[in-house]
């Protein structure tokens, strides 16, 4: 599986994202004495395909493919629509519950076979949820000192009004698809949608 070994900080420079979207409350202590340079507008929309790529963990191809589902949905503009796409994926919304401190993490747990939607275990981390699916994490994971480490890591995070939480229980919900309003990363989408219409 491919995978980008670029160190996450640098890379959060780079890209002009704060490492809070990410879950990771570090802060880059380097200061960058050079000027920015300026971008070409095809160098800005490649720049927010790049930010939604690295925020959500999605290579080119699915990212794509994401892209080409979008164009198909009946509801919202194509922009919105990828996001929501992403936002659904089974990764996001565990770690939008705070059940995981990353999304990396979030695979991780996916990949494990800890997590199950409706009863049965899932272990595909770019599934997508639907509205009324239960997700819990496995009987034999709950007591285990990793997630107690990430309950308390995660204890002071927002979760979207789109999912509910049950944190004693390991358990959540998810209650509606989220709206544009209501995913709060920093890409703009239009950007992505002129990118790929070219």
């Amino acid at each position: 599986m491919a995978r980008d070994m670029t160190p996450v900080l640098k890379k959060c420079r780079s890209l002009d994202i704060e490492p809070a979207f990410l879950g990771i409350d570090k802060k880059s202590t380097r200061n960058r004495n050079s000027r920015p340079r300026k971008l070409s507008e095809y160098g800005a929309q490649l720049k927010e395909k790049q930010k939604a790529k690295f925020i959500y963990g999605v290579l080119e191809k699915p990212f794509r493919n994401y892209f080409e589902k979008a164009q198909k949905l009946h509801y919202g503009t194509v922009g919105e629509n990828l996001m929501i796409l992403l936002e659904t994926r089974l990764d996001n919304v565990l770690f939008r519950m705070g059940y995981a401190r990353t999304r990396d993490e979030a695979k991780q747990i996916i990949s494990h076979r800890n997590i199950k939607i409706n009863g049965k275990i899932v272990n595909i981390p770019s599934y997508r949820v639907s509205v009324g699916d239960e997700l819990e994490v496995k009987e034999a994971a709950k007591s285990s000192p990793r997630f107690k480490e990430i309950l308390e890591s995660t204890d002071g995070r927002i979760i979207p009004e789109w999912v509910s939480a049950d944190r004693e229980k390991l358990a959540g919900k998810v209650n509606a698809i989220p709206t544009a309003e209501q995913i709060d990363v920093p890409v703009n989408a239009v950007a992505i949608v002129e990118l790929y219409s070219k």
